[in-house]
């Protein structure tokens, strides 16, 4: 099978862990008879220019990583799809801590099963979100998410610990907060914990935050948690990892294509794990922006 392959690294993901899988992936895809290049990443935004690269080029553009980069290669590809029939491909090789969307689509975690798909999976349009200029393809949140993601990026805990580690720490100084909300044109107010706009259902190491959402119904699931005591929320926390936590009188989920967010007091707005912007903020579906390679 002749096919032009991008093998787009994030040195750092992982404590490592890419570069350990790096080997396997690239003698599977090898071995598969596809022609692999290797690019390692100085950024996002160099994963980001690779990803374009790689899709006007009508390559695979492959990340090895976790949601930051895959994000970010994405957000190249979208960039790149003048002519989507003919633009690259995105294909995921799970290499970061949490890895949430490559578990949303069943993808394997073992680097050399996930490289195998790349020459016999199917293809699958999907959404992205977009936010000014950035693209991300999970769960961009704020508020209590702001701090928890932000304490987690910094700590050396490793694994899908560090974002639980981030929520603990995060709680501990928690103010609830006034948020001003427009979805679609309608305003609301929300006062608690966080807001998140899900395009994926799930985020922080398996965290089912939106169980119901979809990655190509054009919409996001925007899920609301309400102002509860701090033992209440600490209660609730583990029945995020099943996605039960939503029958909480205290958790909203609505629909909407288009969220802007604003606070009373200052917060980053963070996607796959990344800064993504500062409030106020607006994000926004992109229906089928990008072609992934899928089981």
């Amino acid at each position: 099978m002749e096919r032009d392959v991008v093998l787009i690294v994030n040195p750092a993901a992982g404590g490592g862990r890419a570069l350990r899988a790096l080997p396997a992936a690239e003698r599977v895809l090898r071995d598969a008879g596809l022609r692999v290049r290797v690019e390692r990443t100085r950024d996002i935004e160099h994963a980001r220019a690779l990803g374009q690269a790689a899709g006007e080029a009508g390559a695979v553009a492959v990340a090895l990583g976790g949601d930051g980069l895959v994000g970010a290669v994405a957000d190249g590809l979208r960039r790149a799809e003048a002519d989507p029939a003919h633009a690259g491909l995105l294909a995921i090789v799970p290499g970061g801590r949490g890895n949430d969307f490559a578990r949303g689509l069943g993808l394997p975690r073992n680097a050399a099963a996930a490289a195998a798909l790349i020459a016999n999976g199917r293809e699958r349009a999907l959404d992205l979100g977009v936010c000014g200029e950035r693209a991300f393809v999970g769960i961009a949140s704020c508020g209590f998410d702001s701090d928890a993601n932000r304490i987690a990026n910094a700590t050396r805990v490793p694994g899908d610990a560090a974002y639980l580690y981030g929520a603990l720490r995060a709680l501990a100084a928690w103010r609830p907060v006034r948020f001003e909300l427009e979805l679609d044109g309608e305003q609301l107010v929300h006062v608690g914990y966080s807001v998140a706009a899900a395009n994926g259902r799930q985020y922080g190491g398996g965290m089912l935050l939106a169980p119901d959402a979809a990655l190509d119904d054009g919409r996001f699931d925007v899920v609301t948690v309400a102002d509860v005591s701090k033992g209440r929320f600490l209660r609730a926390l583990p029945k995020v990892f099943r996605g039960t936590h939503v029958h909480n009188p205290e958790v909203t989920v609505r629909r909407a294509r288009e969220l802007r967010i604003a606070a009373e007091r200052p917060f980053t707005l963070y996607a796959d794990g990344d800064p993504l912007a500062e409030l106020p903020a607006t994000v926004r579906t992109l229906p089928a922006a990008v072609r992934v390679i899928v089981p």
